[in-house]
């Protein structure tokens, strides 16, 4: 149980420092400042970052010549397709409302994942849950907003950043039974980091001007993309998907444009109506009923077992809170 709120927590800490992300992302951009310039600092500082903790703390960072493919990809996938593809899919559609709720489908396609490949129980309650965080999702994020001339092909292109992130969510769960997941995330960001060297050197840096690119006003906001939003976020999404599973800690991510909208509201940069606290409030309830009918099945797992399995005492509870724990 400890173990199970420990990733709970990792995954809510996930949940906030992305919804900030999208504030200091957006700082960056009112500044003039291209994708391809602050995607690929923010992924190197996170990596380099990473690789200092994990010598310092000693983690075995040998990469098995097995898994070389798996970080390959997953580095494709996360930062590198997700980030342009996001990006691009925003300017498409001119609308960050249905940017927003497509890339919200997450949930749905991580539940499919986690069934069919993980093979994750996800029950009918479990699946209403989504539902129902989705629901608050649409509740926060709606307004009034246009569309542009290119909104289909804005569409098809965001949901090729939601399949790269599921994509990148998969390979994760498959190295994280073998590497720590600081080290996951530290070779993801400078894999990363190297796939985005060419559009660094062409886009990124095309009119670098280093009286605004090295001000303070650019810098504070890609350390904290890198170091809290990159380094500090994916080593506790690891750990999460580590332990609760695919497609469970996924429908956590539905919560990230509720985080943002509250941030902004909290720094005086957007107002929310009564219908958005609602949907706050919906958005909650939805995380809960994904999340307790599981904990509550195990829980009796776990009892049933020490019932059948008097003869084996303490070891046999041992086992059975074990299989409890690390089940999902």
């Amino acid at each position: 149980m400890k173990g199970k709120l420990t990733a709970y927590l990792a995954a809510m800490t996930t949940v906030v420092l992305w919804g900030m992300s999208y504030i200091w992302a957006d700082r960056l951009l009112n500044l003039g400042i291209p994708v391809e310039f602050f995607v690929p600092a923010r992924s190197l500082a996170a990596g380099l970052l990473l690789f200092c903790i994990n010598k310092i703390a000693h983690k075995d960072m040998k990469i098995r010549r097995k898994h070389w493919l798996l970080f390959i990809l997953l580095a494709l996938c996360m930062p590198f397709i997700y980030f342009v593809a996001e990006t691009y899919g925003l300017k498409l559609t001119e609308s960050p409302t249905i940017t927003s709720l497509v890339i919200a489908t997450n949930p749905i396609f991580a539940m499919m994942v986690g069934m069919l490949i993980f093979k994750e129980k996800f029950n009918a309650v479990n699946i209403a849950g989504v539902f129902v965080t989705l629901a608050g999702l649409w509740l926060v994020t709606w307004t009034r907003s246009t569309t542009g001339p290119h909104f289909i092909w804005g569409i098809l292109i965001l949901f090729i950043a939601v399949i790269a992130e599921v994509s990148q969510i998969a390979f994760t769960k498959s190295l994280s039974d073998t590497y720590a997941p600081s080290v996951i995330v530290m070779y993801q960001f400078l894999f990363g980091a190297v796939v985005f060297l060419p559009l660094f050197l062409t886009k990124g840096i095309k009119s670098f001007e280093p009286s605004l690119y090295l001000s303070w006003s650019v810098i504070y906001p890609t350390l904290a993309l890198a170091f809290l939003c990159s380094a500090v976020a994916f080593t506790t999404w690891a750990y999460a998907i580590k332990h609760l599973g695919v497609a469970h800690t996924s429908v956590f991510l539905a919560v990230v444009p509720l985080v943002t909208a509250l941030a902004a509201f909290l720094f005086g940069e957007e107002r929310l109506s009564g219908l958005q606290w609602a949907g706050l409030a919906v958005g909650m309830i939805g995380i809960y009923l994904t999340q307790i009918v599981l904990t509550t099945k195990n829980n009796n797992d776990t009892e049933r077992t020490l019932r059948n399995c008097p003869a084996e005492g303490s070891r046999a509870g041992e086992a059975g809170v074990d299989r409890a724990g690390t089940q999902a």
